[in-house]
């Protein structure tokens, strides 16, 4: 799993705590599952920042790009808006 897609995963994590907080349930479980996702992207997103190749700090034009369209602040489609959600994570946008 890359550091973008731990990104969207702790943030379905905690849409579906939300949703069991409203209904009374135990949130544990989602909510420790996404501090784990929370962390390793952290962590992937850290170790992005060495050198590439010892010449240049920071990451490849690829990497960027793959966190921008994970994390990046952006207005949502009107194809996002349709399905319910701000990206291409399976998790569901708050209204």
């Amino acid at each position: 799993m890359t550091g973008p897609e731990h990104y969207c995963e702790a943030e379905a994590h905690l849409a579906s705590a939300a949703r069991d907080f409203l209904r009374g349930e135990d949130t544990s479980s989602a909510l420790a599952a996404a501090q784990v996702h929370a962390t390793l992207a952290l962590a992937a997103a850290t170790a992005m920042q060495a050198p590439v190749d010892g010449a240049e700090p920071g990451m490849s034009s690829p990497e960027y790009a793959a966190w921008y369209e994970a994390a990046g602040v952006k207005p949502a489609t009107i194809d996002q808006q349709n399905r319910g959600t701000c990206c291409d994570c399976p998790h569901e946008m708050e209204n």
